[in-house]
C-alpha cells in the first residue's frame, strides 16, 4: 500500500510537470493546455499510467537490488581501482587538454568580463546598477568578491610577469581546471570508499572526461564552477556526517567550517545552502549535536561578520535588492502587459518608482527577467518598495493566474526535460578587449567550431544527452527523495537537500533553464546516485 501511494504521487507530479511544461513551451501560458484540453487530459492519463507502471517496476527492482560481485581481470581497471585520483586526473586532463588548446586562454562570457572590469576599476553595468558606498570603489558583491579578486589577480600576474593578460587568463583557467579535475577525481575515490562497483566508477570517469559540459565549464571563468566543486564536497561531507557513529574530530570540524566559509565566499547563495541544510545534521546526529551546533554558529557568525563588517569596511557595495526580486518583478511586468487597462494612475506611480512603468510591458520577456529588473531604480527607498508591494498584492488578488503563469514561464524548464537553453559558453566575448584588456583566441578556428558543435549537439543525443538535462536531473532528484521516503530512510534524505535548495535558487533566479545555475546539482549527480545505491543496498 505504501509503495502504491508513493508511486501514484510521484507519477502525478511527473505528469503535471510534463503537461504544464508542454503548454508553456508552446504558448508561454496555460493557453495550449486549455485549447487542447480533451487531448491533453487523454495524453496525461496515458502518461500517468505508463509512469505508474514504470515506477512500480523500478521500485520492485530497487527493493531486490543487491550489489553484484565486483570482479575484474582488466589491467586498466585494476590500475584505475588502485589509484583512483591519479588515474582519473590524468584521463580527464588528457581529454580536457584539447579544449584548453582550442579555447586558449579561456572562454570569457559577460559576467566574468564585468568582474574583470570591476577589478581594474573600469565602470560597468554593475557599478551603474548600484548606489556605491564609495565612488572610488566600483567593485560590488553582486559577483562574489573573492572570485572577482582571484580572477583579476591572475590577469594582473600575467600582465606584470609576462606582459600579457591572455597569459593571466590562462593561469586562471589552469587553476579552475585543476580544481574541477581534482574534485571529480575525489568523488571517484569516495565512491570506492563506500564500496561502489568499479564499473559504475569507471562510467562516471567517462562521463567526467567525455561529456562536453565538464571541459567547457572548466574553461569558463564563471563563479559557478568553483562553487559547484564546493557543493560536491559539501554533499559528500553531509553524507559522511549522517553516517558518523563516533565523535567528530577537531580536524574534521575545522574542515567543515572552512568548506562552509568557502561556499558563501564563492557564491552569495552558498550561505542559503548551509543554513537550510546543516541544521538537519544537528537534529539527526545526537552524539555530535553540540559539535554541529558550534559549526553552525561559527559559520553563520563569520558570514555576518564578512557581509556586515568586512565588506562595508572596504567600501564594497552589497548586491542590489533587485537580484532577489525577479519573481515579483516578472509578475508585475506580465500583469502590465496583459491587463494594462486595469492599472490605475496610483498603481502606475508606485510601479514607476521601482521599475520604470512606460517601457515595462515592452521589456517583459517570458523566460528572462533581466530586461525588467535592469531598469530597477537604484535610488528607490524602503517606502517606495513598500508601496510597490502593496500594489503588487492588490494586482495579485485581481489576476492571480497571471502571476502563476509569469512564475511558471520563467521556471518550467527546471522541471521539464524537453527544454534546453543557455547551455554552454563557447563564443568569443570581446567586452574586456573593448576596454583595453587584451584578450583573444588563437587561430584554431576549425577546432573550436568542431568542439562547439559537439557541445551544442550533445544534449540532443538520445539517452546520453539526458546526462546534462536539467529537468531530467531534477526528476532523478525527486525520485531518490520519494524512494527514500518509501523506505523510511529519512536521515539519508539529508544529502539530497543541498540540491533541493539550489533548485529553489534556480526558481528564484532571473533565467529559465539556465545551465550554470543548475551546474552544481548536475555535476554532483553521479556521486549522489552512488550514495543512493549505497543506502538502499544495506542502509549503512
Amino acid at each position: 500500500m505504501r509503495k502504491r501511494v508513493i508511486t501514484i504521487i510521484l507519477s502525478l507530479i511527473y505528469t503535471i510537470f510534463m503537461a504544464v511544461g508542454t503548454s508553456f513551451i508552446k504558448s508561454n501560458s496555460f493557453k495550449y493546455l486549455k485549447d487542447n484540453l480533451i487531448i491533453m487530459i487523454i495524453l496525461s492519463l496515458l502518461l500517468f499510467i505508463i509512469l505508474y507502471f514504470i515506477l512500480n517496476k523500478v521500485f520492485d527492482y530497487l527493493d531486490d537490488y543487491k550489489k553484484k560481485k565486483d570482479k575484474t581481470e582488466n589491467r586498466i581497471l585494476n590500475l584505475f581501482d588502485k589509484h583512483p585520483i591519479i588515474f582519473s586526473s590524468i584521463v580527464m586532463f588528457i581529454c580536457y587538454l584539447i579544449y584548453m588548446i582550442a579555447f586558449y586562454p579561456i572562454i570569457m562570457s559577460k559576467d566574468p568580463s564585468f568582474q574583470l572590469l570591476q577589478y581594474f576599476h573600469i565602470d560597468n553595468k554593475y557599478s551603474y546598477y548600484s548606489v556605491l558606498l564609495d565612488k572610488n570603489v566600483i567593485i560590488t558583491n553582486h559577483h562574489p568578491v573573492v572570485h572577482t579578486l582571484l580572477l583579476g589577480t591572475c590577469v594582473k600576474i600575467g600582465m606584470v610577469l609576462f606582459n600579457s593578460s591572455n597569459v593571466g587568463l590562462f593561469i586562471y583557467s589552469i587553476i579552475q581546471t585543476s580544481i574541477l579535475i581534482l574534485t571529480l577525481s575525489y568523488t571517484i575515490k569516495f565512491m570506492k570508499e563506500i564500496n561502489i562497483s568499479i564499473k559504475y566508477r569507471f562510467a562516471c570517469l567517462l562521463i567526467y572526461a567525455l561529456v562536453p559540459v565538464f571541459p567547457f565549464y572548466a574553461m569558463s571563468p564563471v563563479k559557478d564552477v568553483i562553487f559547484g566543486c564546493l557543493i560536491i564536497l559539501y554533499i559528500i561531507t553531509v553524507y559522511k556526517c549522517i553516517k558518523l557513529e563516533e565523535k567528530i574530530s577537531i580536524k574534521n570540524i575545522i574542515k567543515i567550517i572552512i568548506l562552509s566559509i568557502l561556499m558563501f565566499l564563492f557564491r552569495n547563495n552558498g550561505i542559503h545552502v548551509f543554513i537550510l541544510t546543516f541544521p538537519f545534521l544537528i537534529l539527526i546526529n545526537k552524539k555530535n549535536r553540540k559539535s554541529f551546533l558550534i559549526i553552525f554558529l561559527v559559520v553563520v557568525s563569520l558570514f555576518v561578520t564578512y557581509s556586515k563588517v568586512i565588506l562595508p569596511y572596504f567600501k564594497i557595495t552589497p548586491s542590489s535588492v533587485r537580484e532577489t526580486l525577479s519573481i515579483p518583478f516578472q509578475q508585475t511586468a506580465r500583469y502590465v502587459k496583459e491587463h494594462e487597462n486595469e492599472v490605475t494612475n496610483d498603481e502606475k506611480k508606485a510601479i514607476d518608482k521601482i521599475l520604470g512603468y512606460d517601457t515595462l510591458k515592452d521589456r517583459y520577456k517570458e523566460e528572462i527577467a533581466d530586461p525588467v529588473k535592469n531598469e530597477f531604480n537604484k535610488y528607490s527607498t524602503k517606502e517606495d518598495l513598500k508601496n510597490y508591494f502593496v500594489v503588487w498584492f492588490e494586482m495579485f488578488k485581481k489576476h492571480p493566474l497571471t502571476y502563476v503563469e509569469a512564475t511558471i514561464n520563467n521556471t518550467y524548464g527546471y522541471f521539464y526535460p524537453f527544454s534546453t537553453k543557455w547551455y554552454i559558453y563557447y563564443k568569443y566575448t570581446p567586452i574586456i578587449k573593448e576596454h583595453g584588456i587584451d584578450y583573444h583566441y588563437n587561430n584554431l578556428t576549425n577546432l573550436r567550431t568542431n568542439l562547439s558543435n559537439y557541445g551544442n549537439i550533445f544534449p540532443y543525443i538520445p539517452i546520453i544527452g539526458l546526462i546534462v538535462n536539467i529537468g531530467f536531473s531534477n526528476y532523478i532528484l525527486i525520485f531518490m527523495l520519494f524512494y527514500l521516503i518509501y523506505k523510511k530512510k529519512y536521515k539519508e534524505m539529508c544529502y539530497l537537500f543541498p540540491s533541493f535548495v539550489l533548485t529553489l535558487v534556480c526558481i528564484a533566479s532571473p533565467v529559465n533553464t539556465y545551465f550554470r545555475y543548475a551546474l552544481p546539482t548536475i555535476f554532483a549527480m553521479p556521486v549522489m546516485i552512488s550514495m543512493f545505491f549505497k543506502t538502499i543496498r544495506n542502509g549503512k
